[in-house]
């Protein structure tokens, strides 16, 4: 991936925790790295498939006056989102924020910090056999809609399919929504459990009923074992009710552990 650097860009600020920083302000120094696609724009001269620096610095500088926060890294981390999504043609960012004026008690030259953020493609797999199920769906698809570090790419159409696991219950409407996000995998669980949560999700029986269900599926090619977050979905290669919509927005997806591509998988289950 190509890149583009503005180092130590020079700003006056009002970030910090005591009261004497936010009232006096100080000096902070901003450096960006930017990974972005630069092959088009230098082999047409169109500025529109770069990013204009000049115009950046201004927007850089006036998001970072707009509030005063008291810690460096959540100015840093608000930088980052911001620059994500104020210009879509940047696939990462990393934000350098150096306090060269940090109120210790120790002889130092500066204190930086580094906020990295990127933009990462996952699948959400939905599922609901309570009350009005397609409502149920559609209400967690807008509430993840709404999020600021979320687009929603790609949604397939719902399917009707029986239960799974623990059989005594209604069939299920289930559906696959492909997004574009800025958080990482254990932001992005959080989200989606506080959504179920608020769609009245409750968790009595393994594989029982329930309002909504929300699980992700892939999160770009990543394989995870963390407790709170396993990826790929370890089931997601038994359930035709998961492969099923997600080989309707994406078929080609492959499977970083098994090797397969989401079709194989669907017609291996279904033979």
């Amino acid at each position: 991936m190509d890149k583009m650097y503005i180092k130590d860009l020079e700003l006056f600020g009002y970030h910090g925790v005591f009261e004497e920083e936010k009232r006096l302000g100080q000096k902070f120094i901003i450096s960006l790295e930017l990974d972005l696609d630069l092959k088009f724009a230098a082999r047409t001269g169109d500025l529109t498939k770069s990013v204009h620096y000049g115009e950046l610095c201004e927007k850089v500088e006036n998001e970072f006056l707009k509030e005063s926060y008291d810690l460096i890294e959540t100015a840093a981390l608000n930088l980052a989102d911001f620059i994500l999504n104020e210009y879509k043609i940047i696939n990462g960012v990393k934000v350098f924020l150096k306090k060269p004026w940090a109120p210790v008690k120790k002889h130092l030259d500066t204190v930086e910090i580094m906020i990295e953020r990127k933009r990462h493609k996952a699948y959400i797999g939905l599922g609901s056999n309570i009350g009005n199920k397609e409502k149920n769906l559609n209400d967690a698809i807008h509430k993840i809609s709404e999020q600021k570090n979320i687009i929603i790419t790609k949604k397939s159409t719902f399917i009707v399919t029986e239960p799974w696991g623990y059989l005594d219950q209604e069939e299920f409407v289930n559906g696959v929504v492909e997004i574009e996000t800025t958080l990482e995998p254990e932001e992005l669980m959080d989200l989606l459990l506080k959504i179920e949560l608020e769609l009245k999700r409750e968790r009595l029986i393994k594989w029982g009923p329930r309002t909504i269900d929300l699980d992700i599926l892939m999160y770009d090619d990543l394989i995870s074992n963390d407790e709170k977050i396993i990826l790929p979905h370890p089931r997601m290669h038994e359930r035709e009710f998961v492969l099923k919509p997600l080989n309707e927005i994406a078929p080609y997806l492959l499977h970083p552990i098994l090797n397969k591509r989401v079709f194989t998988l669907l017609e291996e289950i279904q033979k």
